[in-house]
C-alpha cells in the first residue's frame, strides 16, 4: 500500500487577504490533515469515480508492466488542482503493488535533496513529484539520466580536482504532476513515457462523489440538494467535498439537523456569499469592475490594481472558471465580457 513521506503544498498563488475562497481548488492545512477527507479517497481503480478514459489508460499501461514484471513507465499527469493527480499517483501504486514516496517540487531546492530522494527508492518503487513543473535547472538536469538510464551522475570537487562518479539506481516510476504544462521544460516532458491529462469532472460524477462522502460524514442529503452542490462545485472534487463540509456546518450550528435539504443549501452557500452559479464575492467584483468600464478591453494589471489583489491570483484562479461557463474572453487587448457575463451582472444587480 502506498505510503506518503512528505506534505503536499498547492499554494503557489497568495489568497486574497489570506482569507480562503471555498471554491477556490487548491488544498488548505484542514484538508491535509483531515482523516474524513483521507478516507474518503478511493483504494482502487473501480472506486474511482470518472475520468473514464484515463484510466482505461493507465489500466492497459499497469497490466501490461505487470505482465512484463517490469515499473510502469514515467508518468505525467496534469490539470488544475483539485481533480485527483495525488490520488492517482496512489491508486498506480497500489495497482502496482508497491509505494509511492511523495515531494513537492518547492520543497527540492538543493540537487542533493533530489539525489537523497532517488538514493531511497526501491526496485520497483514509486515516486510521485507535485508541480513538477517548478523543479530548478540543476535538478531536473540530474533527473535526465536517473529517468533515462536509472543511473545519476555526479560531479564531485572542482576544477582541476574535479571527477565524474556514476551510480546506478534501481529501476523506478517517476510520477509527474502539474497544473503548468508549458511550463515543463521540453527535454523532461520528453522523458515521460506516457502523459494523461485530468479532465473537469460531469455533474452526474461529481454529485455521486457528494453523496459517498455525506454518508462517510453521516450526512443525510436528498437528491435535489446534492444536484445543486454538484453543479456549482466548479467540475472540481476537492470543492465540491468542502462546499458540502460547509454546508454540514450551518446545518448543525443553525438548524441543529443533520438532514440537508435544497432550501438548507441554499441559505448555507447565501451565508457564504455564493450564488447559483458557484461565483462568490471576488467572481462577482472581477466581473462587476469590468462591467463598470464601459465594455472596453481591460488588461489584467489594471483590473488587479482597480480590485486590489494579486494579478497571478487572478489569472490562474479566478479567471478560468468565468472563461469556463462563458462570461470572460482574453483578447489581446484585454479583458472583456461576453454577453452571457453582462447579462448575468444585469439580472443580479443586488448583489454588487
Amino acid at each position: 500500500m502506498a505510503i506518503i513521506s512528505s506534505n503536499i503544498d498547492d499554494n503557489e498563488f497568495p489568497l486574497r487577504k489570506k482569507e480562503l475562497r471555498l471554491v477556490d481548488s487548491k488544498i488548505i492545512p484542514e484538508e491535509k490533515r483531515n482523516h474524513k477527507i483521507n478516507l474518503a479517497r478511493p483504494v482502487t481503480f473501480r472506486e474511482f469515480i470518472g475520468q473514464e478514459q484515463l484510466k482505461s489508460s493507465l489500466r492497459i499501461a499497469i497490466d501490461a508492466s505487470i505482465y512484463r514484471k517490469e515499473p510502469l513507465e514515467h508518468t505525467l499527469l496534469y490539470g488544475q488542482p483539485g481533480l485527483g493527480k495525488t490520488t492517482l499517483a496512489f491508486l498506480i501504486a497500489h495497482e502496482m503493488k508497491t509505494k509511492c514516496r511523495i515531494a513537492t517540487a518547492p520543497a527540492i531546492e538543493r540537487p542533493r535533496d533530489i539525489v537523497g530522494l532517488l538514493l531511497g527508492l526501491k526496485e520497483g518503487e514509486i515516486l510521485f513529484i507535485d508541480e513538477i513543473h517548478r523543479l530548478n535547472r540543476l535538478t531536473e538536469e540530474l533527473l535526465y539520466s536517473a529517468m533515462e538510464d536509472f543511473r545519476l551522475d555526479l560531479t564531485m570537487g572542482a576544477n582541476r580536482g574535479a571527477r565524474c562518479r556514476t551510480i546506478n539506481l534501481p529501476r523506478f516510476t517517476l510520477i509527474g504532476a502539474t497544473t503548468k504544462l508549458a511550463s515543463i521544460s521540453s527535454p523532461l516532458r520528453d522523458r515521460f513515457g506516457i502523459s494523461q491529462k485530468i479532465e473537469f469532472y460531469n455533474n452526474d460524477e461529481l454529485k455521486q462523489i457528494i453523496l459517498n462522502f455525506a454518508r462517510l460524514i453521516n450526512l443525510n442529503l436528498d437528491d435535489e440538494a446534492s444536484h445543486n452542490l454538484s453543479r456549482i462545485s466548479r467540475g472540481t472534487p476537492r470543492i465540491a467535498l468542502r462546499l458540502l463540509r460547509r454546508v454540514r456546518d450551518y446545518a448543525q450550528v443553525v438548524t441543529k439537523t443533520n438532514v440537508i435539504s435544497t432550501n438548507l443549501v441554499r441559505e448555507a452557500l447565501n451565508s457564504f456569499q455564493i450564488d447559483e452559479k458557484g461565483l462568490d464575492s471576488l467572481d462577482r467584483q472581477y466581473l462587476s469592475f469590468l462591467k463598470q468600464n464601459n465594455n472596453i478591453p481591460i488588461g489584467l494589471d489594471s483590473i488587479a490594481a482597480g480590485l486590489g489583489d494579486d494579478s497571478s491570483m487572478l489569472e490562474f484562479v479566478v479567471e478560468p472558471y468565468l472563461m469556463r461557463i462563458g462570461f470572460l474572453m482574453r483578447t489581446p487587448r484585454g479583458r472583456l465580457l461576453t454577453d452571457l457575463g453582462k447579462n448575468y451582472i444585469d439580472s443580479n444587480n443586488d448583489n454588487f
